[in-house]
Parts: structure tokens; C-alpha cells; sequence
């Protein structure tokens, strides 16, 4: 099957690997310049509608509970008890609606740079925002790094890092000193999520994560590779962190639905990492 030579398309390019990805495009519904990023939205011919900030893709509506299930259910599953969440981006709403699906989280705290992507995800992405709007979720527009750096110690069970790719606004929830705070903050038997790119693309991108979470001071790691059609590459990432100890699946919540994720899935990327995904966590096998 052939694309219309009619209609345009939205192409994204990973210019360090010198490769792109592309979705034909039927109209542009929302083009804006917020004082930190262009945000705009696209209707694609078969993906549903794109978000894309400064020319990346961040979401499209084929695909993105994979990505918003993969960041913050392996995390609260991993946790016995996470009532305190703490999500850094994720200004369209889609992890803090996967967040809002857990009994157990009594408090959630979203730290968004730029209230334009949420204004824009409130007109164009229903589905996204349905949590926004939930009792136990406090919605605070300002830069992460200086609000993770002034929160109290001990003081969240959880963190998941929504973040864009580590250039322009997004560049500081990637560095040490950061990784550092959110291991301050989070209290004993706490867990980091963040994103972690392509291992595909950028395995020394993912090798520099998991070494800054080392030297800030985390005691477990994981890699979570996953499927993801409309990003570059097609595989993305999510890394766990564990203030103490390995991160292992603890609880099952048959309440819970999902189209991705699965404890089964779960538990199989924590024991059975594909070796070259390993050697990025761990270094190179003898």
C-alpha cells in the first residue's frame, strides 16, 4: 500500500544516526512558539493525533499507552505501598492517568515546565487528560530541577521521569546532580522511573543514565526496553531505580487494565534482558 503523493508528512530525524521516521500527515491543527518549545499538533492518516515538541514526536494516539503504561506501572507495581507520586514532565497527562489507575496512590505531585502542552493536550487529547483534573493530583508549572532540588527529604515513595529528549528544557532531569535529589527525595524503599531513549539508537545515551545513577547513589537498576511504533527506531527504554536493593515485581493488581503492560512481561525483562540490552547496565560479559 502506497501513501497519497497528495499529502504531506511529518517526518522526524535522529541526525546522529542519520535516520528518521515519518507519518503522513492529513492537516495541522494547533502550531504554536511557548517560551520554551514548538508545540505542535498534527492529524495523521493512520496513527490518530501527533504531538510533537520541537520537531520530536511525543505522542501520537495509535500508540501512546505503551509508552505511558511502560513508564509508570513497572514502578508502582515495584513499590509495596506508593501513596506519594511524583511525576517530573509529562505535561500531556498520559502518565499521570496511568498513575491515577492505582488504588494505592493517595498523593500525586506533576512538575511541568511549560503549561502550554498541557493547555494544548486539553484541547486535542481527551483521552490523555482524563486525570488531570483527579482529586489527589496537584498540577505545579515550574522548572523540576529547582523543585526537586527545595523538596523535603523522604518525601515521595515514587518518582517517574516524563521527560523530553535530553537537549533544551529537558537537558538537567539527565544530570547527576538531579538523579541525585530525586534519590533525596524519595524515602527508604523508594523508586525512580525515568525514560531512557532508544537502546537501539543510543545505547551510550542509556550506559550514561545507568552510570549517573550509580554515582547518584541508587542500589538497583533496571532496564525495560519496549516497542514503540512512531519513535525513532521503533524500541524505547524505561530504567528503574531502587533506593534499596533489586527491583523485583512485588504486587499484582488484578484490578488493573491494560493494553502493554503485563507482570508476566514484567518480570521476563527483569531476568531475561536481551545481552546486548544487559551490557548497557552492567558493562560487557566476560
Amino acid at each position: 500500500m502506497t501513501a497519497s503523493p497528495a499529502l504531506p508528512w511529518f517526518v522526524e530525524i535522529a541526525p546522529e544516526r542519520r535516520c528518521s521516521i515519518g507519518l503522513e500527515i492529513r492537516r495541522t491543527l494547533h502550531r504554536e512558539r511557548s517560551p520554551y518549545q514548538e508545540i505542535v499538533v498534527h492529524e495523521t492518516s493512520d496513527h490518530g493525533r501527533l504531538l510533537a515538541l520541537d520537531g520530536c514526536i511525543m505522542l501520537t494516539e495509535s500508540d501512546e499507552f505503551v509508552y505511558h503504561e511502560m513508564l509508570a506501572h513497572p514502578a508502582l507495581l515495584s513499590h509495596p505501598a506508593p501513596a506519594r507520586v511524583v511525576i517530573v514532565g509529562g505535561g500531556d497527562g498520559g502518565t499521570l492517568r496511568e498513575v491515577a489507575r492505582h488504588a494505592a496512590v493517595g498523593a500525586i505531585v506533576q512538575v511541568e515546565i511549560d503549561e502550554r502542552v498541557t493547555a494544548v493536550a486539553r484541547a486535542h487529547f481527551p483521552a490523555l487528560v482524563t486525570a488531570l483534573d483527579d482529586p489527589r493530583a496537584r498540577l505545579v508549572f515550574a522548572d523540576a530541577v529547582a523543585w526537586m532540588r527545595a523538596a523535603p527529604a523522604a518525601s515521595a515513595d515514587v518518582v517517574l521521569v516524563d521527560s523530553t529528549d535530553p537537549v533544551g528544557p529537558a537537558a538537567g532531569l539527565f544530570a547527576v546532580e538531579f538523579l541525585a535529589d530525586c534519590r533525596r527525595v524519595l524515602a527508604p524503599g523508594g523508586i525512580l522511573a525515568l525514560q531512557s531513549e532508544s537502546p537501539i539508537l543510543y545505547p551510550e545515551l542509556v550506559r550514561l543514565v545507568h552510570a549517573r545513577l550509580v554515582e547518584a547513589g541508587f542500589a538497583g537498576r533496571a532496564l525495560l526496553p519496549f516497542s514503540q511504533p512512531t519513535y525513532p527506531s521503533g524500541t524505547w527504554s524505561v530504567s528503574l531505580a531502587t533506593v534499596e536493593g533489586t527491583p523485583v515485581r512485588r504486587r499484582h493488581d488484578p484490578s488493573l487494565s491494560t493494553r502493554y503492560y503485563t507482570p508476566e512481561h514484567h518480570d521476563a525483562l527483569l531476568t531475561g534482558l536481551p545481552r546486548c540490552y544487559r551490557a548497557l547496565v552492567t558493562g560487557p560479559e566476560a
